[in-house]
């Protein structure tokens, strides 16, 4: 099974602050502009292993951060930029959310993740699977704070999913587990005429709707299905240093390919020989709702996690190193975005 690999990315100056990162795309044909111009992302073409995974994401990273050294900046691997800085919407795709979304964007424009690409094999196995892995986002969470403020262990999953407004929840929250397929892109055409009329309702027109949007792109859940490369995405975890993302993959990695030739059900979750069992949806929310909060220091997330063969304690989550009050000054944001571009550089020094 073939993989690959997205990782969003800050890009800030010398002393910390958000700054435009548009041109750094120019760097490497693996690297590409984002939502607000202070966001790159990096990604891998599909690759057969987890060793080939690694050698091409450093070396496409190694190439952006010299690039972008050259004039004194960083990248920065958080969640979210902590503090109430953003950066500024230029494509016309984010235009058009902006007017879709209204004040409901904000979430989108603060938030970074990291996005795995699995080859499409068993399909309705791969979706339920990946759908039942959401609270191992955990593992990797990187920032408590949104606009400065305290809000959970993973709190760009909390804001990205919920913070939109209930008229765009379902475009962001994670989707329960499906029958099969057809039944999995009926939800995905209905949703996107259901934005097609919000764009309407926002003076937009179908050809400029039809020529940013397709069903496949309108829908921004933790799990999608892509049919142009094609893939099913995972989206759950933040963006995080390599390593840790590398360990995750790994596992995960692991277990879709085992969707091959063992079955998804629903009931107890573990790992067997027979069948892969996930926890029914009502459960899997409350584990999420954990993880989000707490991260890997809930015990029911941990064990959870351990059942579906992870091991926690080969993670360290940055959002643990990032202590302070509940609401966040600037400079000490400032500060923690170069401490997180610091810990970036060496954790690639180290995987080199």
């Amino acid at each position: 099974m073939r993989l690959g690999l997205e990782a969003e990315y800050w890009v800030v100056d010398g002393g910390g602050r958000l700054c435009d990162g548009r041109d750094l795309v120019e760097a490497h044909d693996r690297v590409s502009p984002e939502f607000v111009d202070a966001m790159i992302e990096v990604e891998t073409p599909p690759v057969g292993s987890i060793p080939e995974l690694r050698e091409t994401l450093v070396e496409v990273l190694e190439t952006v951060i010299g690039a972008a050294a050259s004039d004194g900046r960083r990248l920065v691997p958080l969640g979210t930029p902590l503090s109430s800085q953003t950066g500024a919407v230029r494509s016309a795709r984010g235009k058009l959310l902006e007017r879709i979304y209204g004040d409901g964007i904000e979430p989108a424009k603060n938030c970074a993740g990291t996005h795995v690409h699995f080859e499409r094999e068993r399909v309705t196995r791969q979706l339920n699977l990946l759908t039942a892995l959401d609270p191992a986002l955990a593992l990797v969470s990187s920032s408590p704070y949104y606009r400065g403020e305290r809000i959970a262990n993973c709190s760009r999953a909390h804001v990205y999913r919920h913070e939109s407004g209930v008229r765009f929840e379902r475009y962001r929250d994670l989707w329960e587990y499906t029958t099969d397929v057809a039944e999995w892109e009926n939800r995905i055409e209905a949703r996107y005429r259901e934005l097609q009329a919000l764009a309407r309702e926002a003076g937009i027109d179908d050809a400029a709707f039809g020529e940013h949007f397709q069903p496949e792109n309108a829908v921004l859940t933790p799990v999608r299905l892509r049919g142009k490369q094609p893939t099913v995405e995972w989206r759950a975890p933040d963006t995080a240093l390599p390593s840790q993302v590398l360990e995750l993959v790994e596992t995960v990695a692991n277990l879709v390919e085992r969707t091959n030739d063992t079955p998804v059900q629903v009931g107890d979750p573990g790992t067997g020989d027979e069948r892969i069992g996930v926890p029914p949806f009502a459960e899997l929310r409350e584990l999420t709702d954990a993880a989000v909060e707490d991260g890997i220091g809930a015990p029911a997330v941990r064990e959870y996690l351990e059942t579906m063969d992870f091991d926690p304690a080969n993670y360290r989550p940055l959002t643990a190193s990032i202590s302070g009050p509940a609401r966040l000054d600037e400079a000490t944001a400032e500060r923690l975005r170069l401490d997180a571009a610091d810990a970036l550089e060496a954790d690639l020094a180290a995987l080199d």
